[in-house]
């Protein structure tokens, strides 16, 4: 042998890694929902594509509230979201309440706070 190597040059280039969220154009992490999935012992098996779907689905849960959040605090003449808003969204849409009907959420005071005259 001389020292030389057969296929010199022709190795492949290493693509940058893509997290699973990225692969699946989510923003949800779908890594920390398969791991909590796997701590928690729900199942006994999982399928690789269980964390994708859950965490698609919280993704658009999660986007449908905070897009009738902000729809709430517009018409509030308000920029940011406040808790109110998000109690409001959820109560003045009847899917939403019926799935959220049985959560517990903190307690959001419906007097509207007074602001200081400078």
């Amino acid at each position: 042998m001389t020292g030389r190597r057969c296929c010199r040059g022709s190795y492949k280039r290493r693509r940058p890694s893509l997290s699973r969220s990225t692969r699946a154009e989510l923003q949800f992490p779908v890594s920390r929902v398969d791991r909590l999935l796997r701590e928690r012992h729900y199942v006994q098996r999982l399928s690789s594509s269980t964390p994708i779907f859950l965490a698609g689905v919280l993704e658009y849960l999660t986007a449908n509230i905070l897009e009738l959040a902000g729809d709430e605090a517009h018409h509030d003449h308000r920029i940011r979201i406040t808790p109110e808003h998000v109690q409001r969204a959820v109560d003045s849409n009847p899917q939403l309440s019926h799935l959220l009907d049985d959560v517990t959420m903190p307690q959001v005071d419906d007097k509207p706070r007074s602001t200081k005259n400078c």
